[in-house]
């Protein structure tokens, strides 16, 4: 029953993260309704498997219509051979050129997603992004970046040079469980807390929207009868700020 253990383990580890990470995360919420009510962008960003909360934020039923991912070739799970990724991620002044291409400004909100927070190009994105002006925020455990070098040319980690920190509180290594017989250490966390903190995330953005006399342009399932017709409003209206159509 070593799966119904690791549920639990999730749900433990999402709950130590929300409960120890609540300040932040509505620091966090009160910088992202800010930079949308300013109409100012957000971007989110993560290499490999950090990508999927990426993925999970944008184009979706009850999402911000308005965040924005940040997807590079050779940085994502559709990467053949994907051990590519791995090198990539490692590589100097690429972090520079993705916000560069990507025309991150002042003004705007990065969100970058690194379990371990040692690879380049989350810190050097970061650390780019922070010089334009650009509120940073991460998402990472701070207690597997804090056992491991980084790799970045300067020597400093995630943590280390985002704004704002949100620990997913992860352990060293990611993978949670323990089998009788296995060596290696099974059942990752950081994508199912971290899916869970982004989507918390957004629920306390929207609410300080609406507080703010704004109407969040969240998006209805297009499988919905009204949904089509809902989202194509959306597209429309916040035109000049969404970048993945």
């Amino acid at each position: 029953m070593h799966g119904s253990a690791y549920i639990d383990r999730v749900s433990e580890v999402m709950h130590k993260a929300w409960d120890s990470q609540t300040d932040t995360l509505m620091k966090v919420a009160d910088k992202m309704s800010e930079t949308i009510a300013r109409k100012a962008n957000v971007y989110v960003f993560g290499c490999s498997h950090a990508g999927i909360l990426a993925e999970e934020v944008f184009y979706r039923t009850g999402g911000l219509a308005i965040l924005n991912p940040i997807f590079f070739p050779g940085l994502t799970l559709s990467t053949r051979p994907v051990t590519m990724t791995s090198q990539l991620e490692r590589l100097p002044g690429l972090g520079r050129i993705i916000v560069d291409e990507n025309k991150l400004k002042k003004g705007d909100m990065l969100i970058v997603h690194s379990v371990s927070g040692r690879n380049t190009v989350p810190v050097e994105m970061t650390e780019e992004a922070k010089k334009r002006g650009v509120f940073t925020v991460a998402i990472t455990s701070v207690a597997y970046s804090s056992v491991v070098t980084s790799r970045a040319p300067d020597g400093k980690r995630l943590f280390e040079v985002a704004d704002l920190v949100i620990d997913n509180c992860g352990i060293p290594g990611d993978a949670a469980m323990r089998i009788p017989g296995l060596p290696e250490a099974i059942g990752p966390t950081s994508t199912a807390v971290g899916a869970a903190l982004v989507n918390g995330l957004v629920i306390e953005t929207v609410e300080r929207l609406i507080e703010r006399g704004i109407v969040p342009p969240v998006f209805m399932s297009a499988n919905l009868d009204a949904g089509g017709a809902h989202n194509a409003k959306m597209f429309e209206e916040y035109a000049d700020n969404i970048f993945y159509m």
